[in-house]
């Protein structure tokens, strides 16, 4: 259990926090001014999500300088990331902040890719993050930290900034998904 490993776990753990802080019926006042306001338990839950991002990109960093790349890690550092930001996804729905049906394709691609990665592995192949992937994850995480925070400072002057970073996580998803299966349509062919 190397370092790298521990703040995957961390960040496993960190979920069910920031689910509580979001989802809970806890009054711990609001701050804010005029007609702005922002429940306490929510920057709480902001806080937490992006306390476990953080922990996302350096477990990542950390692993590849000091080579400790492990097999649990690779099992669980995906698995994580899916977990937290599906977690917040389905939130959002839940709070009527997010459409159900953007949310749908995003989960609908998680586990199309998921699937594949694993039908690839079968196949001995290992299907590594492509770069519209990464761009896909980011953008989700800004827009899921954006309904976090209210869409603030963007939301007091009108700008629907979270709904435009919804949008283009939405459609960079979508892209990224039909990227894995066009690039990887071998190993579907080849499978039994």
């Amino acid at each position: 259990m190397n370092i790298a490993n521990k703040l995957t776990v961390s960040r496993m753990i960190m979920i069910p926090l920031f689910l509580v802080f979001l989802l809970a019926p806890i009054q711990l006042g609001t701050l804010g001014t005029g007609s702005y306001q922002l429940p306490i338990t929510q920057l709480i839950a902001a806080i937490i999500f992006i306390l476990a991002s953080f922990t996302d990109w350096l477990d990542g960093q950390l692993a590849r300088k000091y080579h400790l790349v492990t097999n649990f890690g690779k099992l669980l550092d995906p698995l994580a990331d899916k977990l937290l930001v599906m977690s917040a996804f389905v939130s959002f729905v839940g709070l009527g902040s997010m459409a159900s049906w953007m949310v749908i394709l995003i989960l609908a691609r998680e586990f199309a890719v998921t699937g594949l990665r694993l039908v690839a592995v079968e196949e001995g192949e290992v299907i590594a993050a492509s770069k519209i992937a990464k761009w896909k994850t980011f953008s989700q995480m800004v827009a899921i930290i954006l309904f976090l925070f209210n869409n603030v400072p963007f939301g007091t002057n009108g700008f629907p900034l979270s709904q435009l970073i919804l949008w283009i996580a939405v459609i960079l998803t979508v892209l990224s998904g039909a990227d894995y299966f066009y690039k990887n349509r071998e190993i579907l062919l080849r499978s039994k």
